[in-house]
């Protein structure tokens, strides 16, 4: 006999939203900073210094936090999940709360590990129409995967996003924010990871498109064909073999 899942309260998975996306964004921001002060210039090695952490700790907080909350970690994760009626307004709203304070306190506990200003704004100009697209189309593959997963492919999940996001850093031309709370959280950090708050509510924009683009495909490509009525009179004659 399998043991029962366990159910958690309200205020526990709301504390494991908040914790995974501040250590998603500890890791996002301080690895960026680990990585700018290593790479000597080199953008494209402080990039994959970026990358491999990221996708990494997704993995990792995934598997440790997912029976709690579902470890969304992710606005356009949550719009997604309250779109296939899975999630109730509410809970939605809460769970986008709990994200946004964890991504700004993982923001600022990265500051303060490298001795950086805690409290700053960035300067870093992510804006045009590539770079909006590019966010669409990452936040698609991203809650693509996460449909695809949950409902085919449970077990490999964690996997499956951070390998999706470590490969999204380097195909879209934003680098994959592909998050609400991310970016929200990048804009308030003068660093490599860094985002103009004015840049900001495009990244959103698109990346709540791509959500629901993303959640309107797979809910059509992932619903079984409907099974064929067997005939009556083919019934009787079974059930009369019987």
């Amino acid at each position: 006999m399998s043991p029962r899942p366990v159910v958690y309260d309200t205020p526990r998975r709301l504390v494991a939203e908040a914790l995974g996306t501040a250590f998603l964004l500890a890791t996002v921001i301080g690895s960026g900073i680990m990585a700018e002060r290593l790479a000597d210039g080199n953008l494209a090695l402080a990039l994959l210094c970026n990358t491999i952490p990221t996708g990494a700790i997704l993995a990792v907080l995934i598997l440790i936090l997912g029976p709690v909350s579902g470890a969304h970690f992710n606005p356009a994760v949550t719009l997604s999940f309250l779109l296939q009626r899975e999630f109730s307004a509410g809970d939605a709203i809460a769970y986008v709360a709990a994200q946004a304070v964890g991504g700004v306190a993982g923001t600022w506990c990265a500051h303060a590990m490298f001795d950086e200003p805690v409290l700053m704004l960035s300067l870093t100009p992510r804006t045009g129409a590539g770079q909006w697209l590019g966010e669409t189309i990452a936040t698609f593959g991203l809650v693509a995967t996460i449909i695809a997963c949950v409902r085919l492919r449970p077990a490999v999940t964690a996997p499956a996003v951070g390998l999706y996001i470590t490969a999204a850093y380097w195909f879209t031309s934003s680098t994959s924010f592909a998050n609400p709370a991310v970016t929200v959280a990048r804009s308030l950090s003068d660093t490599f990871a860094g985002i103009r708050p004015a840049d900001a509510p495009a990244f959103i924009a698109a990346q709540c498109i791509g959500a629901i683009l993303a959640t309107w495909l797979l809910s059509w490509l992932l619903r079984p064909a409907p099974q064929p009525r067997q005939p009556a009179r083919a019934a009787v004659r079974s059930e009369a073999a019987d």
